[in-house]
């Protein structure tokens, strides 16, 4: 009896971590609509590079206040409730800034969005934790980590197709609507005992003092500065250095972004041969530097500049999918692993919240060529730490 059920479990699992998978990809999209209608934006709202930067960062601004407390929440109530609760925001934000007039509303709207996307973000990992097998933990969290630029590849790929950036707000909240509705069919709830709000102060600290889950924060914050340094102005840096249209700059900065999906695969596989993480991330870094580099101070043809960008993508890959599975591992505990989670997303919208703003104001004052300092600064400081973190993983290693 239990074998004749066991490929039923199995499906069912997957079609969890299915409907988990794709709630995040419609959340990234939330953040890609932002950047592909950024030409649109400024033409209809008359914004700078700088002012046009808080339309992505404005998600930051919340996931780097309020990530680890999410994940402190995540880990005493009901994870799918929270992700439908975090999607039934992304829907509402995304319907009124459809509706929304001026660009006040719309950043409105935005922080709405941003609140719900944090709780998908959050919850999203804690669903996984307990749907996968041990022996399929790295590949559900490459998975995972795939969210990210598959929801702004698809959101860059299908926005010029609308005629004005109020069409793409309103297509988006449906395709939001829908995934919400997915979550309720397909994903069991978790069934945990709410913890008494003492107890979820001292996991915060424990999770905090044990050093493992802010070394990752650190680095990935460092990974997202390099990361949306490039990728929070592509198209306008397609439209400038490659003089071709906006259709064309969906197909091209989709393409570019979608790689980073090989790279989030390609760390599944070497970690399931047994590749060093702390290796496999400052390999990741030294070409995400040098090409991040070639990008921004050289003066090259539109065909080359182009390859750098796809490769900076790809390489760049494996660095999200490998700290994403290491988190559980450096959580001082498995039940402290949502909390470990969760500040690991306070990095990854610290670098957003830097990165978009920063940059924008530096190239409106000096050019493009100020991209460069963000991309080697942060690439060396992480390659320094991921010695720090290959020592990290070798103690846990040790029997104790």
């Amino acid at each position: 009896m239990i074998a004749a059920n066991a490929p039923l479990k199995d499906k069912t699992r997957w079609a969890g971590v299915a409907a988990v998978v794709v709630a995040g990809v419609v959340a990234a999209m939330q953040v890609g609509k932002g950047l592909i209608a950024g030409p649109m934006l400024q033409a209809d709202l008359g914004l700078d590079l700088a002012t046009l930067g808080w339309v992505t960062s404005v998600f930051a601004v919340v996931g780097f206040v309020g990530g680890m407390p999410a994940g402190a929440i995540v880990a005493a109530v009901d994870d799918r409730r929270l992700l439908g609760v975090g999607m039934a925001m992304l829907a509402l934000g995304t319907f009124a800034g459809a509706a929304s007039q001026s660009f006040t509303l719309l950043l409105l709207s935005r922080i709405v969005e941003g609140f719900g996307f944090l709780l998908v973000v959050v919850a999203g990992p804690a669903i996984l934790m307990r749907l996968a097998t041990a022996d399929r933990r790295d590949l559900v969290f490459a998975l995972w980590s795939c969210f990210m630029p598959a929801g702004m590849a698809i959101a860059m790929l299908t926005g010029p197709f609308f005629g004005s950036w109020h069409a793409i707000w309103w297509s988006n909240g449906l395709i939001t609507f829908a995934s919400l509705l997915s979550i309720f069919v397909a994903v069991s709830p978790s069934g945990a005992i709410p913890h008494v709000v003492g107890r979820l102060h001292e996991d915060v600290k424990e999770t905090l003092a044990s050093g493992g889950p802010v070394l990752l924060f650190v680095m990935f914050s460092l990974y997202s500065l390099m990361s949306f340094t490039l990728f929070s102005f592509l198209p306008i840096l397609l439209v400038e250095r490659l003089h071709v249209s906006l259709g064309t700059v969906g197909v091209l900065g989709a393409v570019i972004t979608l790689v980073n999906v090989i790279g989030n695969l390609s760390a599944a596989q070497l970690l399931s041969h047994g590749f060093a993480r702390g290796r496999l991330v400052a390999t990741a870094a030294v070409l995400m530097g040098v090409f991040g580099l070639w990008i921004f101070l050289s003066q090259s043809d539109g065909h080359l500049m182009l390859a750098l960008c796809i490769l900076f993508s790809a390489i760049g890959g494996m660095i999200p999918a490998t700290l994403i599975s290491t988190a559980p591992i450096l959580s001082p505990r498995p039940a402290l692993a949502p909390l470990a989670m969760g500040l690991l997303m306070q990095g990854s919208n610290l670098g957003q919240l830097v990165g978009p703003v920063a940059v924008g104001t530096a190239i409106e004052r000096f050019g493009w060529p100020s991209g460069a300092a963000f991309i080697g600064t942060g690439a060396l400081i992480f390659i320094l730490l991921a010695a720090t973190l290959e020592r990290r993983l070798r103690m846990r290693a040790q029997p104790r």
